[in-house]
């Protein structure tokens, strides 16, 4: 199952909504700033990730991005980062 790396960022204009959206997409990526996450997605997850934001958003008022940056295990971002460095998320096993 191929992955692709994403940067997602939004603007979301009430803060109930707000943080509907900061709750989900903390199941779906790592955070890197206040509105900014980094995931790793198959293309059902990226379908999944979607649908719930259509549904969480108002779309006259809030915005979302979605930046697809490649494939997730071959991306090389081409990224500046001032202060934290920046690390593309790298799947991990999961034992259960």
């Amino acid at each position: 199952m191929e992955e692709r790396l994403y940067i997602v960022t939004y603007d979301i204009g009430d803060q109930k909504r707000w943080r509907a959206v900061f709750k989900l997409m903390h199941g779906y990526g790592e955070w890197l700033q206040l509105s900014v996450f980094q995931c790793r997605l198959s293309r059902r997850r990226h379908a999944e990730l979607v649908a719930t934001l259509d549904q969480i958003i108002h779309h006259k008022s809030d915005h979302v991005l979605l930046l697809d940056l490649g494939p997730a295990d071959g991306v090389v971002p081409r990224v500046i980062s001032l202060g934290k460095d920046f690390n593309p998320v790298v799947r991990e096993p999961i034992i259960v």
